[in-house]
């Protein structure tokens, strides 16, 4: 487990809000994975965020598209699954690894679906500091065409597929998709399965509306549930659970210092992780740029 996570967190993600700058030969290297999760529905792993696909007699609708420079291969994977061009395809968030196949697959007749926040965050230019990632404002074929305030549901493929809006948590537009016949549940990235978050505070996420997020998919949740996290392996309740309570350990370990009246600099020294650290501190994050983060974000 410890070396699956650190391929992922040392690898992918630093990479994943990066794309632009990496060369042709990177994208040519990538591979994309299948893993079953349930009878039609798989997981598909890339570079970027894990993509859920339901395959079966209304055909194929995807969660989430990585990058563009993706999307020929996540296609030839559908289609190694007997799939096809999504009919629907949900956004998580507006994030480059989660959406940045938006354009490719609308122009193939994908009908994207979102929370309202994802489509105009899509509609402007945004940046993420932290990874010199900038996106300029997304074209047409990019942008949802349905979007949603607070729940929406789908009936395809057998199953009544429910999205929920949980607000302010890795974003202010995160969507979680839930199967409930399946039993599965796309967590997008209010779930990182083994290690500390990015949590886009300058996109109204805060560690809070993480842990309610948690909650939430936790309440729909029983120990048969498989669950995709937005990036790390396939999940199931007991592993979320445990992300959940490290949450709210490092909420409660950050907020003790901040009603101390520390600043910033003085919350990352005194090491209020330095207990986690074992478990989760295997990522891309290193523990004090969470610690800055998270601040943040508690403080606004």
């Amino acid at each position: 487990m410890k070396l699956l996570k650190n391929a992922l967190g040392a690898c992918l993600l630093p990479l994943a809000f990066a794309a632009s700058v990496q060369a042709n030969d990177h994208w040519d290297s990538v591979e994309v994975k299948a893993i079953p999760v349930s009878e039609g529905i798989y997981m598909l792993m890339g570079e970027g965020g894990n993509i859920g696909v339901s395959i079966g007699e209304d055909g194929t609708f995807a969660i989430d598209d990585q990058y563009a420079q993706m999307s020929a291969k996540i296609s030839a994977a559908i289609k190694e699954l007997s799939g096809d061009v999504p009919k629907f395809l949900v956004n998580t968030h507006w994030h480059g690894d989660h959406a940045g196949g938006n354009e490719n697959f609308g122009k193939q007749g994908a009908i994207i679906v979102a929370h309202e926040n994802v489509r105009d965050s899509l509609k402007v230019e945004k940046s993420i500091k932290l990874f010199n990632m900038h996106k300029p404002p997304s074209p047409k074929e990019a942008l949802p065409v349905v979007t949603f305030q607070r729940e929406m549901s789908l009936h395809l493929n057998g199953d009544d597929i429910r999205l929920v809006h949980v607000a302010n948590a890795h974003t202010d537009g995160d969507a979680i998709v839930h199967f409930t016949g399946a039993n599965v549940i796309h967590a997008g990235d209010t779930f990182f399965n083994g290690f500390y978050p990015f949590i886009d505070v300058d996109s109204g996420g805060g560690i809070a509306g993480m842990i309610a997020a948690c909650d939430v998919v936790l309440a729909l949740a029983n120990d048969n549930t498989k669950i995709m996290p937005g990036h790390g392996p396939l999940a199931n309740k007991a592993d979320l659970l445990a992300f959940r309570n490290m949450l709210a350990q490092a909420q409660a370990n950050i907020q003790a210092l901040i009603d101390g009246g520390k600043t910033e600099a003085e919350v990352v020294a005194a090491k209020p992780l330095a207990k986690l650290d074992k478990e989760w501190g295997d990522g891309f994050l290193p523990s004090d740029v969470w610690v800055k983060i998270v601040y943040s974000g508690m403080i606004k």
